[in-house]
């Protein structure tokens, strides 16, 4: 009993220097990340994890359902998308076709109003606030330097186009492993602008592609600071109630004064409404007869930027699968909008967790299988 209570006490004591040492270091912020995670029985962000964060609210305006086609859901899902699935815990499944429902299919505890968390489908939502910002007069460019709107990197080469099409040059460890990286901090933390603002530019930008988040958080900052508005509010009036969204959506800010929201992450949204992000683009940035995003910035956005690098353009990911002209947004654990303009075609699928990678290829095998199974079940009623 006495080497029990021994040992408790040596246990309680290193628990106590441990929690001392990430205060001291700065790095407390890991303190959340297991409150948020593993104490939810969790072992990563999850889909659901919004509530245990400080959120600001975007306002639907009024509503635009989705109308649903005439062949609404009268084709049965294939064995393999039913496999795949229950494995990775799809929670939402949608095809659009011709701008109507063609077939919808939620988990059990989810619904079409389920809200869940857009992870980094989000730097297609802020890439796309950029080309408004453009478009409103409060950046000049795409070729605009980020030192106009940060001194911090007057010295630097780097323009907002470039942080929208992931070639900035930051010295950013895109990390999702270490709760000592960067990426942890900027998720946990609650300093986000700080945490940016750390950052320096060490590689020459705008000469390939490199995948970062603190170049979409750089940009949202960015925007915000050249707009003289919160930026859920500038996506409130600019795309959430001009695109008829029906729910009002949750964006994750950190905690401290200036409010700072995500914009590498974390809006909380459902299927439904994240798929008109889609259709916008799909129709070269047109909403019901209104140009509410500048085409040729839609245009660019879509393609390459760098012929190296096919994958990505301007906040949206890209693939040639099945010889189509695809464009995504993607989240970490297997978010899509996937789109192929050519079919009139949008795929939702939100979920707890994505599939891996394949050799030499970009996506997961999950999303292959998506669009594969999504043709075959269009092929049923053509």
């Amino acid at each position: 009993m006495k080497i029990f209570k021994s040992l408790l006490k040596l246990i309680i004591g290193l628990l106590v220097l441990g929690v001392l040492l990430l205060f001291i270091t700065d790095y407390e912020y890991i303190l959340k990340g297991v409150r948020v995670v593993y104490m939810t029985g969790h072992t990563t962000a999850f889909i659901d994890d919004h509530v245990y964060f400080e959120n600001t609210v975007i306002d639907k305006g009024e509503g635009q359902p989705w109308p649903k086609h005439s062949q609404y859901n009268t084709v049965a899902p294939t064995a393999g998308l039913t496999q795949i699935n229950e494995q990775l815990g799809t929670v939402a499944f949608l095809i659009i076709k011709n701008d109507s429902l063609w077939y919808e299919d939620y988990a059990q505890d989810y619904g079409p109003t389920s809200t869940t968390n857009s992870f980094s489908m989000a730097k297609s939502i802020t890439s796309a606030l950029l080309g408004k910002a453009i478009q409103d007069g409060y950046i000049k460019s795409l070729d605009q330097p980020i030192g106009d709107f940060y001194p911090k990197f007057e010295s630097a080469e780097t323009t907002v186009g470039d942080l929208a099409s992931m070639a900035s040059g930051l010295d950013w460890e895109e990390s999702y492993k270490s709760p000592f990286s960067v990426t942890a901090r900027a998720y946990y933390d609650d300093d986000l602008a700080e945490t940016i603002l750390n950052q320096s530019v060490t590689e020459t930008p705008g000469q390939s592609f490199k995948y970062l988040s603190g170049n979409t958080q750089l940009l949202g900052m960015i925007i915000q600071k050249a707009t003289g508005q919160p930026l859920a509010q500038y996506l409130e009036k600019s795309f959430w109630q001009p695109l008829g969204m029906e729910q009002d959506a949750l964006w994750q800010i950190d905690d401290k004064d200036n409010k700072l929201v995500k914009t590498y992450c974390c809006i909380a949204s459902n299927a439904r409404d994240f798929a008109r992000f889609g259709k916008l683009y799909k129709n070269n940035g047109q909403w019901n007869g209104e140009q509410i995003l500048p085409s040729e910035f839609v245009a660019k956005s879509i393609v390459p930027r760098f012929e190296a690098d096919p994958e990505y353009g301007y906040g949206f990911w890209l693939s040639d699968h099945l010889d189509k002209q695809i464009f995504v947004m993607r989240g970490i654990l297997g978010q899509y909008v996937i789109t192929i303009p050519e079919d009139d075609l949008i795929i939702v699928r939100l979920g707890h967790q994505r599939g891996n990678f394949m050799a030499g290829k970009p996506f997961t095998q999950d999303f292959y299988d998506y669009i594969d199974a999504a043709y075959n079940m269009l092929a049923k009623k053509s």
